[in-house]
């Protein structure tokens, strides 16, 4: 399931552990667009507190959780990011996700021709 957010999009898969398994894992992934290593790390290092923190109370049991960087992630204030982490949470709890994004066609071979 995918909750976007304005600093961050939020996956949550409810199939990846198993059935009698109610521990929450988390992932935290920030693209090279978003911006150098120093911004990347700061972004991951915030998104990790805010999952240490709101994971206990409103993760799903035996789900894997992983935060996706946006563009403003960084900037954004702290409460602001804690406020849409529960959001989002609550929104992936109640089955309420995004719909999945939509895939360009089929892509154009830019390689060498034989």
């Amino acid at each position: 399931m995918r909750v976007a957010r304005p600093g961050f999009v939020l996956l949550v898969n409810r199939e990846s552990a198993p059935a009698d398994e109610a521990d929450m894992r988390f992932g935290v992934t920030v693209t090279k667009k978003i911006g150098n290593a120093v911004v990347r790390n700061r972004m991951k290092r915030r998104f990790r507190a805010l999952l240490r923190e709101a994971l206990p109370q409103a993760g799903i049991a035996g789900a894997d959780h992983v935060m996706i960087g946006r563009e403003g992630g960084v900037e954004r204030d702290f409460a602001a990011l804690r406020d849409e982490l529960a959001v989002a949470l609550s929104r992936a709890a109640e089955g309420k996700g995004d719909p999945p994004r939509k895939r360009g066609g089929p892509r154009a071979h830019h390689g060498r021709g034989k």
